[in-house]
């Protein structure tokens, strides 16, 4: 059985309020029986090189940390800074494989842009990667949301083109879930005939249509998704929120 935790939205910023809400939900995840812990993109606020080096501490985990960009990420300052490469400006794509299945990261970002869209490099290599381990069960994983939540916000910035993105996941039926972030609240729905999990935000929570208040709620806890795929492939996704002193609730 493969259990993996997944957390979007950080969105550091140098401050001590982003920080210590990262820091809540990496306590939380502590000790717990986890094969991974997915960070599905906006990891920095304004795509600093000091941000990134507060994400890398705040982020050590024993367990592998597999991460992506979002809107709010800069691919040099992220290559360099959190991944501890050499920059360059061209999408931020990296497989990995734990406990016998692949996750692959793709970068939906689009420098200077809120939305989001796979560029022709990142779908060839999607296709590709998969196509090595036809056999492996699969994740896809990137920020922005390929579908409409209905929440005009985030529908406004989410992920375009994504016909090319069904189409490569017809060509591969290992795929089992679609996972992403970006909408600051948690959502499950389908894309392509695939469960597509939205994991909820940690620096925000975003209020609903008809909601009163702002677009953001800061006063809601951090969420963190909590998914499992068993010996039978069935897949199943649990979402907490993560209370002060690493209590969680929700």
């Amino acid at each position: 059985m493969l259990t993996f935790a997944q957390l979007s939205d950080t969105h550091l910023d140098g401050g001590e309020r982003a920080l210590e809400r990262a820091r809540r939900v990496m306590r939380r995840l502590d000790g717990l029986p986890l094969d991974a812990v997915l960070v599905t993109g906006d990891i920095a606020d304004h795509g600093a090189p000091a941000e990134y080096e507060q994400a890398r501490a705040v982020l050590r985990s024993p367990l592998p940390v597999l991460t992506c960009p979002g809107n709010h990420d800069r691919r040099e300052a992220f290559r360099k800074a959190l991944l501890g490469e050499e920059p360059s400006g061209g999408p931020v794509n990296r497989v990995h494989t734990v406990g016998g299945a692949v996750f692959a990261m793709c970068d939906s970002s689009v420098p200077g842009e809120d939305h989001g869209f796979l560029d022709d490099e990142t779908i060839t290599w999607l296709d590709g990667v998969l196509g090595e381990q036809p056999d492996a069960p699969a994740f896809v994983c990137f920020h922005h949301p390929p579908v409409t939540l209905n929440v005009p916000y985030v529908d406004a910035i989410r992920q375009f083109g994504e016909d090319r993105l069904a189409a490569v996941l017809k060509r591969n039926p290992q795929v089992v879930a679609v996972l992403c972030g970006h909408a600051h609240t948690a959502a499950v729905t389908t894309f392509a005939g695939r469960p597509l999990l939205v994991a909820p935000g940690v620096v925000s929570t975003i209020r609903l249509p008809g909601q009163d208040g702002a677009v953001a709620d800061y006063a809601a806890p951090p969420g963190v998704a909590f998914h499992t795929l068993d010996d039978q492939r069935r897949f199943t996704t649990h979402f907490r929120t993560v209370g002060p002193a690493s209590s969680s609730s929700g």
